[in-house]
């Protein structure tokens, strides 16, 4: 929900006391077509257990929409057609549940270590109907790594400095796999004094990128990188 605008009259429980659920933006439909029902239904699920749980704090439910879920879909413009992706520290699913439900085209797996947030996502994939895989476990975890398998393209938001996510993700990231990562304007503005330092971790193309400029307060920052080398196609990704 945009700041200033009222919430809708729909209600969720959060335990002792209801929660207004944020109003469906108008630009919603645009962006999730079909499914815009069911990230509808996510947003009260975040609204509600999230916040129980304490995935969610309180003073988000208002701007859930723009802050969060549209935020997160924006990622859609530069993940390409039919992609695996992983979504690793997915937390309460951000970004990657509104990247799906904006792109079905993709393959999507959860990744997250902590169980109240497996339950959630658990919970999440079932009341959506949803074909996606929730892992538990750390991205850099040898388990982990072996049950997602192949991937094309690794999202996390607000998982870790970039070094480190890096070094985090080495073993998901097969050469010419993509890392796309939400980052702040601060995160953003220090991208280029980390590029010698992401590029000796065996990353190439390192640069950033505005998404989802046409969703106002909604557009964000992402950084794009891929792991050098060569392809199990055979041709050489760096």
């Amino acid at each position: 929900m945009i700041d200033g605008e009222d919430p809708a009259e729909e209600t969720t429980s959060t335990g002792d006391q209801d929660v207004a659920v944020p109003e469906v933006p108008a630009l919603a439909a645009s962006l999730f077509g079909p499914a815009v029902d069911q990230v509808g239904r996510y947003v009260a699920m975040l609204a509600g257990d999230g916040v129980v749980r304490g995935l969610i704090g309180p003073r988000e439910v208002p701007r859930l929409w723009d802050r969060h879920v549209l935020n997160s879909a924006a990622l859609a413009e530069v993940v390409p057609q039919g992609s695996r992706v992983v979504d690793v520290g997915s937390g309460a699913g951000l970004p990657g549940v509104p990247l799906a439900l904006a792109r079905p085209d993709l393959t999507l797996t959860l990744v997250e270590p902590m169980a109240r947030r497996v339950e959630f996502l658990q919970d999440v994939v079932t009341e959506l109907g949803a074909p996606w895989r929730v892992i538990r476990g750390r991205a850099e975890e040898r388990s982990v790594v072996r049950a997602v398998g192949s991937v094309d393209v690794v999202t996390a938001r607000a998982v870790a400095p970039l070094p480190r996510l890096v070094g985090w993700c080495r073993g998901l990231l097969a050469p010419g796999a993509q890392l796309i990562a939400l980052v702040g304007a601060r995160a953003a503005a220090e991208v280029p004094g980390l590029v010698p330092e992401l590029e000796a971790a065996g990353m190439r193309d390192v640069h950033t990128r505005a998404v989802g400029v046409e969703l106002g307060a909604a557009a964000t920052t992402v950084v794009l990188m891929t792991r050098a080398g060569t392809s199990r196609s055979g041709r050489s990704a760096g």
